[in-house]
């Protein structure tokens, strides 16, 4: 019996290891061709709290924002990485919703349980409450151990969380973060908001390179409200980051879809940029301002290059008490079966699509829309 066992030992090595190579890689000649690896990113548009949003949610003992993601929660969570824009602060009592927005500390429960895994924190409203509202709005984000790109407490600690550096499936991805401005409001000492600074960025572009990530992103909150196409300003800035090292660009504020353009370089590479992502939940009315996107991408690993392989948006509406008569807020994919909506919500939804696709029929350059339910 000894004799056998000694025998089979070269036989079993030899299995194990055609066995890893199955795992990990397939023999080629003398090299093992990794197989390709893929990670999913999804980017919405900016959540609001304005005063009709944070007296719908009330409930006796809080607010219950939990009716508000229900259509699009199983999409947000079957990313590796979601990422949207926080356009409150959580400055605390008293609740006020625009012009300077402090949202209920329970909006940001939600929005965690809705399965989002970062935040944007630099946009013009991160000042609206000033340093009590910049400090407790990260508070609580590390109270709830949601990273956060844009805005500090001071500069040491921007020096130790920026970029922000996140690790999915196997890749590193860097997130840079800027703002055009806080609605006048300065910044107070020591506290740090990332402002659109040629300079500064391109030190950052430097500092994120340097960490040695498979993409580096930049989410720009910049152009002018309520204007269906990018400003040529936002188009260079665009380019430039392009040219210094950004992988891709995602836009927001002017609380309206804008259209989304994948790049390719004279390497044959693929930029996606999306100028504006428009709203994902707030109380804004005026056509066009009553929905906005969501955008997915796709990255893939093969032998240690990343492309980006896919990818698609989502138009999503949402429907308000005001409209529908029912208590809360509710975002509604473009997917989703209208039989519980009334006719009024219906025209209003089926008038947003309509004007976002005729928009990105026009001037969108290679990415479809994807429908989900």
């Amino acid at each position: 019996m000894r004799d056998i066992v000694l025998n089979r030992k070269p036989l079993l090595v030899l299995c194990l290891c055609l066995s890893c190579m199955a795992v990990w890689g397939q023999w080629s000649g003398d090299t093992v061709l990794f197989p390709r690896q893929e990670v999913t990113l999804l980017f919405v548009g900016d959540l609001m709290q304005h005063q009709a949003q944070i007296d719908a949610a009330r409930i006796s003992n809080g607010y219950d924002y939990s009716d508000c993601f229900l259509q699009v929660k199983k999409e947000i969570e079957k990313a590796n990485l979601a990422i949207g824009n926080l356009e409150v602060t959580l400055a605390g009592k008293p609740y006020r919703g625009y012009p300077q927005f402090s949202a209920p500390d329970e909006y940001l429960t939600a929005i965690k349980d809705a399965g989002f895994d970062v935040l944007l924190t630099a946009n013009n409203h991160c000042l609206d409450r000033r340093k009590k509202g910049l400090e407790r709005t990260i508070f609580m984000l590390d109270s709830l151990k949601i990273p956060y790109v844009g805005t500090y407490l001071n500069k040491e600690e921007r020096e130790r969380r920026y970029p922000l550096l996140v690790e999915k499936n196997g890749f590193r991805i860097a997130l840079l973060n800027y703002t055009y401005g806080t609605n006048g409001i300065p910044v107070d000492t020591p506290n740090v908001v990332n402002y659109i600074n040629k300079k500064v960025i391109e030190e950052d572009i430097s500092k994120a390179r340097a960490m040695n990530p498979d993409v580096l992103i930049a989410c720009v909150h910049w152009g002018i409200e309520y204007k269906s196409l990018p400003e040529k300003t936002d188009k260079e800035l665009a380019g430039w980051l392009l040219e210094k090292g950004v992988s891709h660009i995602i836009g927001s504020h002017p609380h309206v879809v804008q259209p989304i353009e994948v790049i390719c370089d004279s390497v044959g590479e693929k930029h996606l940029v999306v100028y504006s992502l428009g709203n994902y939940l707030s109380n804004m009315s005026k056509r066009a301002t009553d929905g906005g996107l969501m955008v997915k991408l796709t990255l893939e690993k093969s032998n240690n290059k990343v492309s980006l392989s896919d990818c698609g948006y989502s138009l999503l509406w949402v429907s308000r008490p005001a409209v529908s008569g029912r208590k809360n807020f509710r975002i509604y994919p473009s997917g989703v079966s209208t039989d519980s909506l009334n006719n009024v919500e219906k025209n209003k939804l089926n008038l947003f699509l309509e004007d976002s696709r005729k928009l990105f029929g026009k001037y969108n350059k290679g990415i479809n829309e994807y429908i989900f339910k």
